[in-house]
């Protein structure tokens, strides 16, 4: 698995974390002080990067947790299948067939022969921009 670990003391807005085994992207994160009895807590709220779920994690600032790690690349788009689309990166040559994007505005840029810029997270891939 392409993961590292870090504490939750050390995650910030907009960072990446691995909660219930899906990689999400940090959007809130409040502190609570150090209690009579113990260590302070954190509250991390966080957004699915593929599924859009909003997540919570409630849990000590150091406890470790699973940092999805993000490898980005580009392609290019060689075919359009309806829901799926097929896809060459453009450094290794490899094709491979991906999920289409659910956000609008990636949408509506997707045709055949585009330059996309697509993330590999924990063996999955996302397109995140198209050039």
């Amino acid at each position: 698995m392409s993961i590292q670990y870090t504490t939750v003391g050390e995650l910030k807005v907009g960072s990446y974390i691995v909660i219930d085994g899906e990689p999400c992207r940090v959007v809130e994160i409040s502190k609570a002080k150090t209690g009579k009895h113990g260590s302070a807590k954190a509250n991390v709220v966080a957004i699915g990067v593929f599924t859009g779920n909003k997540k919570t994690l409630m849990a000590p600032v150091d406890q470790k947790v699973e940092v999805p790690i993000i490898e980005k690349h580009v392609g290019q788009i060689l075919a359009d299948m309806g829901d799926k689309l097929q896809v060459m990166d453009l450094e290794s040559y490899e094709t491979f067939e991906m999920e289409k994007p659910k956000e609008e505005d990636l949408l509506s840029k997707i045709r055949v022969g585009a330059e996309i810029e697509y993330w590999t997270i924990m063996d999955k891939k996302k397109i995140v921009r198209v050039k």
